[in-house]
């Protein structure tokens, strides 16, 4: 599978970990301290092919996925469920431990983040759905972030990435639906 666009991701073992699911190029951040000259590689690398953010499901990944954001317009991003991204035996969480088909998935299911989004979801919605506050509202907002495709966040930070990804308001109560039916088994 060869993918068009430059795939940004963190270090060379993401990188290695990329290029045994499919033909692509990437841009390593090497860490969280994102320097000016990646910044522009990947303006570059966006204005020329496109781009894709594919960090780890942890909050280094998130704050480098939010940095780049930031700088680089229209970006796609991957997200990888934090399931698919726990080495087999040992600690951590990365792109690096995903088995090649997880990667694949992910950068099929790839999306653009929408600045701008007309509100369809509302912040009590969120609150009714118990996904902030309560004792398993952590576990629902991974189950959905894995229903919807846009990855895990804390309370806050939901509600920004529903408008930013435009999810509809039928979008989040199917996915809702379906997390509370899992509960329920």
């Amino acid at each position: 599978m060869k993918i068009k666009e430059v795939i940004v991701v963190e270090g060379k073992d993401d990188t290695t970990a990329i290029r045994r699911a499919v033909d692509a190029d990437t841009i390593e951040t090497n860490g969280s301290a994102v320097s000016k000259e990646t910044i522009e590689k990947i303006k570059l690398a966006q204005e020329k092919r496109g781009v894709i953010v594919f960090t780890d499901p942890d909050y280094p990944g998130e704050r480098i996925r939010h940095i780049i954001s930031q700088a680089v317009p229209n970006c796609k991003h991957a997200f990888l469920p934090k399931d698919e991204a726990k080495p087999k035996n040992g600690k951590g969480i990365g792109v690096e431990h995903a088995s090649p088909e997880s990667i694949r998935e992910a950068l099929k299911e790839a999306q653009w983040m929408e600045k701008e989004a007309e509100e369809q979801i509302r912040k009590e919605d969120l609150i009714t759905a118990g996904l902030i506050g309560g004792g398993n509202a952590r576990e629902r907002r991974e189950k959905l972030g894995i229903k919807l495709k846009i990855g895990y966040t804390n309370g806050k930070q939901l509600y920004n990435r529903l408008k930013m990804f435009q999810i509809t308001r039928e979008q989040f109560l199917n996915a809702m639906e379906e997390v509370l039916q899992e509960e329920k088994r």
